[in-house]
């Protein structure tokens, strides 16, 4: 098993988003190939959260993926009632989810803040469900995750995780609940950096010129703590997948020029 970190620069968000969800389709079918059921965690954002899905949905190639055997999880959620437009959830149902044939139970929301009240124990519940589906094979107390997407903030931030907030990375939690998060809304759910990082690939996908700053930092050997995005990697493979505006300040010995 090998552990590759790679960056791939697209010359503009839409053919990034384009080139992400090829990518994804026909990385899918060769999991499907290999194991009986896939798990992906979904990542809110534009760019890798609903530009990726709706490129996901809208594509023919989505017609020879069995998405019975796929299973959907989500990196953080913000605490918000079931039907708030703000949840990960909703948007990824809007851009996605609806549009295909997944079976409802192979779809794992975070707990709204309608349906468990205390975050706390909206965390607990989702660290249960995440046992509950865990990979003895692995030794791991969570699913095997495939592919994991992650969204990085002008800040370095990944999934609900902030620089120099509650970014712990021994963390033993499997959730941690948020309720100071210091970008709106204030209360959030999220993965820790040690459940993120027992994915086998982990897919970063970023944007824009206001994102160059925290990419370079991270690729440059930042400390997770400083920023978050640093201290993604996946145990085969970590792929940063950005645009040209996104690429001003990353070293150019780490770009690859294809997957």
């Amino acid at each position: 098993m090998t552990n590759e970190r790679r960056v791939l620069v697209h010359p503009d968000v839409d053919a990034l988003i384009a080139a992400v969800a090829a990518r994804f389709l026909t990385k899918l079918t060769d999991l499907l190939d290999e194991y009986h059921d896939v798990n992906v965690v979904l990542t809110g954002g534009t760019a890798g959260g609903t530009g990726v899905q709706r490129a996901i949905a809208t594509s023919p190639m989505r017609g020879a993926i069995d998405w019975s055997r796929v299973h959907f999880w989500w990196g953080d959620e913000r605490f918000v009632p079931k039907a708030d437009g703000e949840r990960n959830e909703v948007q990824a149902r809007e851009a996605l989810l609806d549009h295909i044939p997944v079976p409802p139970q192979n779809i794992h929301p975070f707990p709204a803040s309608d349906e468990i009240p205390d975050i706390q124990q909206a965390a607990d519940r989702y660290a249960e469900e995440l046992r509950a589906h865990a990979d003895p094979a692995l030794r791991l107390t969570v699913p095997r995750f495939d592919i994991v997407f992650l969204g990085v903030g002008p800040d370095g931030h990944i999934a609900s995780l902030f620089p120099e907030h509650d970014v712990r990375l021994n963390d033993d939690r499997l959730v941690v609940a948020d309720e100071s998060s210091p970008k709106p809304p204030p209360r959030r759910l999220s993965l820790t950096l040690p459940v993120i990082n027992s994915a086998q690939r982990i897919w970063l996908v970023l944007s824009g010129a206001e994102k160059a700053s925290a990419l370079g930092l991270a690729l440059a050997g930042a400390s997770a703590i400083e920023v978050p995005a640093a201290g993604a990697q996946g145990r085969r493979r970590t792929v940063f997948f950005i645009d040209q505006d996104a690429a001003q300040d990353v070293p150019q010995n780490l770009i690859a020029s294809s997957y």
